[in-house]
């Protein structure tokens, strides 16, 4: 097995670690990489699909149920959702975001990639992601993979988090430390 760094120490990570080795073994990267972006988008975007999976309240039994009901809507391969339905017997669906991230690590390592966590305050067209690809990949020496997330509360900008480096160029930290600056 690959060293995964410190991604298996989590919960997450072990989740993650699993299902990257299916994956992996059965040729299958490509295909669960794609309905676990199609379930993160789904969780971004449904309230109700996102009470699903962090609700304390909905039993093993349920949950595998509805879960396995939101694969086939979503069009989720086999190995996503028998992966989704193991979470919910085991009660780890709260934890779907974390293990997709950390799947994705996963990934992009396998690859030769270099993950990149990027936050915007807007959606970013594939024009800007593809620059973004570019400059980062300047930086790096190497392929980056990028993970998009839209937080409006930065204002404007974006947090770029490469590895141990965070690169905060969101408007909201600069209007804080130009606020500390007038404090004197």
């Amino acid at each position: 097995m690959e060293h995964s760094g410190g991604i298996q120490a989590s919960l997450s990570g072990r989740y993650a670690t699993a299902l990257f080795g299916l994956a992996r073994d059965a040729n299958q990267l490509d295909a669960v990489s794609q309905s676990l972006s199609t379930l993160r988008q789904a969780l971004i975007e449904s309230a109700d699909l996102k009470r699903l999976v962090t609700s304390p309240l909905v039993n093993r039994k349920d949950a595998g149920k509805a879960i396995t009901a939101v694969a086939g809507e979503l069009g989720l391969d086999p190995a996503t959702t028998s992966f989704l339905g193991v979470l919910a017997a085991n009660q780890r669906l709260k934890a779907i975001e974390s293990i997709i991230r950390d799947f994705n690590i996963l990934v992009a390592r396998h690859r030769g990639e270099t993950s990149a966590e990027i936050v915007s305050a807007h959606p970013l067209d594939d024009g800007q992601i593809a620059a973004l690809k570019t400059r980062l990949k300047s930086m790096v020496g190497s392929e980056v993979a990028v993970d998009l997330k839209v937080d409006p509360a930065i204002l404007g900008g974006l947090v770029v988090r490469l590895g141990s480096r965070q690169i905060d160029g969101s408007i909201r930290t600069k209007l804080n430390a130009l606020a500390l600056a007038m404090k004197g």
